[in-house]
């Protein structure tokens, strides 16, 4: 791999007729509301079978034509608009979150950039289009997508529609920080922001295995980047109803849910184009097979590679619970984004000492050493930590336990007590006032010859 920037040839791109270029935008739509409609039923099928349950088999062979069963219905049915929504921008939030969902697949490589194919008997690439600075682009897309999610909760004219848009925008971008700065240390190695050219720069090894540790933070952002479980706070049906899109119904709450399993197959795609080494076939068949990467295979892989993250977001939803929102927060502000700072220089450094001509014993000595500083430095802080909890945990003990001192109301520990809780004594004694008088020897008597006679 060089250790310059690449040289990026991005002359192919723009020399396709309009009618090939029509082709191809039709074909990425195609690709993402098929996936979507697979995704779907595939989804309820595995957690089904995560569950111990049968799932969807009624519409279709195998209930396959479940999702589109689904989609059918929800276009049928009434479209209301509440009666204190803003119409204009009610009706435009759906789309303004569906569209750039679609828009992000324009610049993601479906196999290599020549001319490997014919459509038509014209040979082009298997890409609609790419930029020098195409990942930038990505990013600004899915930037776009939160004013939607956010002016469909404002615009409803309601409490929980708005709670749940403001979850939703404070999360996006909190895990949008630490998503740019796993891009960033890909940019670094590959030379490039171009999506062809990072695929190109993966021909003898892949990003997940040069950086492990940005391949994990953009898996861990790329769930909390499309409200999908554990981290799906903006749509929790228990303390928000049903969040942002509360009052939507009919084709407008479908804009939504499309928009979600658009973004899906969208993050899985540049996950794949960036650690999965994109269309390329996996190293056993590649390095058996010579044209494994040549023709109209490279769709394949690409479309394989998808659809293994595509499960593991459903696998995800069929294991782990819904995380409280501070913890998510916390996630994203005070682990994520440190983490991948911290990455990013490490990443940075090593890309330096190389650019200079050092030998790897001195990068590794240089990255071990810088290791080995963080350690002791998170060592020596969870020591303090300890004792300043220590402290404070002997402190609570002498002082009595406080339920709300996490700041939510928890139940008492074994051997731990509530504190008396201070009462007003009453200014008289109240009398008992019982109904019917209180002729208490009457009762008695006749309780006692009702059970003489039994």
């Amino acid at each position: 791999m060089s250790p310059y920037l690449a040289a990026e040839d991005l002359s192919m791109f723009g020399r396709d007729p309009w009618w090939l270029v029509v082709i191809k935008a039709v074909f990425c739509f195609a690709f993402l509301m098929v996936t979507v409609l697979f995704s779907i039923v595939w989804e309820r099928k595995v957690v089904a079978w995560m569950q111990l349950r049968i799932g969807p088999n009624r519409h279709g062979p195998w209930g396959m034509l479940q999702s589109l069963a689904d989609g059918v219905k929800l276009m049928l049915k009434e479209d209301l608009i509440v009666k204190r929504a803003d119409k204009v921008v009610y009706v435009l939030a759906p789309i303004v979150a569906a569209i750039p969902a679609f828009m992000a697949i324009a610049v993601i490589p479906f196999g290599p950039a020549g001319n490997e194919i014919s459509i038509f008997g014209h040979r082009t690439t298997m890409q609609l289009t790419d930029l020098p600075i195409a990942m930038l682009y990505v990013l600004a897309v899915a930037s776009v997508g939160i004013y939607g999610i956010v002016l469909a909760g404002w615009s409803s004219g309601s409490t929980y529609p708005l709670l749940g848009g403001l979850r939703s925008c404070a999360q996006m971008i909190s895990y949008e920080i630490a998503m740019g700065a796993a891009f960033a240390s890909v940019f670094l190695y590959s030379g490039s922001m171009s999506t062809s050219t990072i695929v190109e720069q993966q021909h003898d090894r892949w990003y997940i295995l040069l950086l492990p540790v940005s391949f994990i933070l953009y898996i861990v952002t790329m769930v909390g980047e499309t409200n999908r479980a554990p981290f799906d706070m903006p749509e929790s049906e228990g303390d928000l109803v049903g969040g942002f899109n509360t009052e939507y119904s009919s084709i407008k709450f479908a804009m939504f849910m499309l928009a979600e399993y658009v973004n899906m197959v969208t993050v899985s795609a540049v996950s794949t184009t960036l650690f999965l080494g994109g269309w390329r076939a996996p190293w056993p068949i590649s390095s058996v097979w010579a044209g494994a990467n040549h023709g109209w295979w490279p769709l394949l892989w690409f479309v394989i590679k998808v659809q293994l993250l595509l499960f593991f977001f459903i696998w995800l939803r069929g294991t782990l619970p819904r995380v409280r929102y501070d913890q998510l927060m916390k996630l994203g502000w005070k682990v994520l984004i440190p983490v991948s700072v911290t990455w990013l220089m490490l990443v940075a450094t090593v890309r330096a000492l190389r650019n200079e001509h050092y030998e790897f014993a001195d990068i590794a000595l240089y990255v071990g050493g810088g290791v080995l500083a963080l350690l002791l430095i998170s060592f020596v802080a969870d020591m303090f930590r300890e004792r300043a909890r220590a402290a404070g945990q002997s402190t609570a003990e002498q002082a009595g336990f406080d339920p709300m001192a996490g700041g939510f109301p928890v139940p008492p520990l074994p051997g731990q007590e509530l504190p008396p809780v201070p009462r007003r004594r009453p200014r008289r004694e109240r009398e008992l006032i019982v109904s019917g008088g209180s002729d208490t020897v009457s009762d008695g008597s006749s309780d006692g010859k009702e059970a003489s006679d039994g």
